[in-house]
């Protein structure tokens, strides 16, 4: 096992769920998800064993309400989102594919870039109750918040200054010498581009750079 995917002493939780969603815009009180992607891997092996990825389809109403500014940043056609499948199918997938891995509460966590925003557009589809009922778990944990403290930890002045600090998946990737992540953006290249993220973070953090 890599000890940087080591997150438990007692080695309770062996799952990580790297997620990522494009969507109409930010909102989500009008806004909906256009395409969803996640990776669960095994923090005893280092190894994916399973993966999802597929685009919603949306109303013409949601696509009319749609962000123009989101849409540039994915690059997402009114035509693309014809090509995806209802959101009820999707939950019904999801639920499908986690539960086949008798998920539990202390088994796992999510990881995200912004779990306050890919959260609440992934309960849009399957509603916080249905999660607790399916017993997944309610950790959401974000790879700035990582990034912030792993660096804090080894440089006190870290937070004084804006530019080293900046948060943005991009800014940590540059950081380790990595490429930001594609564009247009697209869920499963946010979910490679986080997880590249995620393991530079912690390979560092244990050498000391």
């Amino acid at each position: 096992m890599l000890d940087f995917f080591a997150l438990s002493p007692n080695n309770e939780i062996m799952l990580l769920i790297f997620l990522d969603t494009e969507t109409t815009g930010l909102n989500p009180e009008k806004h909906r998800t256009l395409e969803i992607a996640y990776k669960v891997i095994d923090t005893r092996s280092d190894r994916s064993i399973l993966s999802y990825d597929t685009r919603v389809s949306q109303s013409a109403d949601i696509w009319a309400e749609a962000d123009p500014e989101s849409l540039q940043v994915n690059g997402f056609t009114w035509e693309e989102t014809l090509e995806g499948k209802p959101e009820k199918v999707v939950a019904s997938e999801i639920l499908n594919d986690l539960n086949r891995l008798e998920l539990g509460q202390k088994e796992g966590i999510f990881i995200c870039q912004n779990p306050s925003f890919d959260r609440v557009f992934f309960t849009q589809m399957i509603s916080a109750e249905m999660q607790r009922h399916n017993g997944w778990p309610y950790h959401w944990l974000d790879l700035a918040s990582m990034y912030w403290g792993v660096q804090l930890s080894q440089n006190k002045d870290f937070s004084k200054n804006l530019e080293e600090s900046a948060l943005s998946k991009n800014k940590i990737a540059k950081h380790y010498g990595l490429p930001p992540e594609e564009s247009p953006h697209r869920a499963m290249n946010g979910v490679d581009h986080l997880l590249a993220c995620y393991r530079a973070l912690f390979s560092s953090s244990i050498s000391g750079a």
